[in-house]
């Protein structure tokens, strides 16, 4: 169940509904886990500033279970996601950072419990 949270100063009319489908898609391919347990949240148009410059940007944060836990495992995540992201929005790689971080299965509550029960 990743989630996966991209924050950018570009706006709202950046981010469409194919957008949003296509990311999932990449994500989820680029995690080996289904689409549908994919959870994207987008937050378009904020003062960003990276590099010393306002100019259009991508901070993401991509966090799940099992897949984000080495050097190795993330090194090939960010070259899918960053391949997508510098075409769909026409970005440099130096205007994107991805944060991955590990989840452990008590830290996600679904269904009334935690994926450690499920």
């Amino acid at each position: 169940m990743p989630f996966i949270d991209l924050q950018s100063n570009l706006a709202s009319g950046c981010f469409s509904e194919d957008f949003l489908r296509s990311f999932c898609s990449i994500c989820a391919a680029a995690l080996n886990k289904p689409e549908e347990r994919m959870n994207v949240v987008v937050h378009p148009g904020l003062p960003m500033l990276m590099n010393g410059s306002c100019s259009p940007c991508v901070v993401l944060s991509v966090l799940a279970i099992s897949v984000t836990d080495s050097a190795e495992k993330n090194k090939e995540h960010s070259a899918k996601i960053f391949s997508f992201l510098t075409k769909e929005l026409g970005l440099t790689e130096d205007r994107i950072v991805i944060q991955f971080h590990e989840l452990q299965p008590h830290q996600v509550g679904k269904k009334g419990t935690v994926m450690s029960f499920l």
